[in-house]
């Protein structure tokens, strides 16, 4: 009898710790890339955008590579038109993300408007991670709500911090946000395809910086992933041909 009332107790006490762990993940990530919405503040500012228009682009777009793909090509001189369609791209990421947690998260239909501005890289990432959907609702929900508050704080922040630090160039500010976009990408890159897919992309994106307006690097670079999965899909149809011909 006392095992039976225990074994419950066990269970309960395993499904907290469990808990507490995703949350604890959920928002070293929320902070760590919350605070770099910081560096975004203060390169829109230098970009020229205006105080509402830094603050609106957290609030509504939010996804900081978009962000930073946007204000980076405006700072460049690029075309407004060519710099959206850039940071449209990078963002249409976020919709293959959203098919995936649709099924994963199984959120009531009155939720799912608003969970939808929290489908980013971060927030995939912690969500796909997770072994059962209440750690993945957890996890998603911890890390888009902690990201979003802090994300648009340091906007804000920096924005109005901009005009003290002068010349933002010179602090080399713009380059965090990439570089904590790539700390997270850099792990989900495990098969030679995806490693490849990157450095073809990398490639084309810093191979026409000098020769294209800014903005359309970035779109150029998006063409890395259609062409590695043609190479390589027509790699294993010869490797299976070659296969079946020394079966003959």
């Amino acid at each position: 009898m006392a095992d039976q009332t225990a074994l419950p107790e066990i269970r309960a006490g395993a499904e907290d710790r469990a808990d507490a762990a995703v949350v604890r993940d959920a928002l070293g990530v929320g902070v760590a890339v919350g605070l770099s919405g910081f560096a975004f503040g203060v390169t829109s500012a230098g970009s020229g955008l205006t105080l509402p228009q830094t603050c609106a682009l957290s609030l509504l777009v939010f996804t900081g590579a978009s962000q930073f793909a946007l204000v980076g090509a405006l700072a460049a001189g690029g075309n407004p038109l060519t710099a959206a369609a850039g940071a449209f791209f990078l963002g249409v990421r976020n919709a293959f993300y959203g098919l995936r947690l649709s099924q994963l998260l199984a959120l009531p239909r009155a939720v799912r408007p608003f969970a939808a501005q929290w489908v980013i890289d971060e927030t995939a990432a912690v969500a796909l991670a997770q072994p059962a959907r209440r750690s993945a609702r957890i996890g998603f929900a911890v890390t888009g709500l902690t990201l979003y508050v802090l994300w648009n704080l340091t906007t804000l922040l920096g924005a109005l911090g901009a005009e003290a630090l002068g010349d933002t160039d010179a602090w080399g500010i713009d380059a965090a946000g990439p570089a904590v976009f790539l700390a997270l990408l850099a792990p989900m890159l495990k098969s030679t395809t995806e490693r490849a897919v990157a450095a073809l992309a990398v490639l084309l994106g810093l191979g026409l910086l000098p020769v294209l307006p800014a903005g359309v690097p970035v779109l150029a670079a998006a063409l890395a992933a259609p062409v590695v999965v043609f190479l390589a899909g027509r790699r294993r149809g010869t490797v299976r041909d070659e296969a079946k011909e020394e079966t003959r």
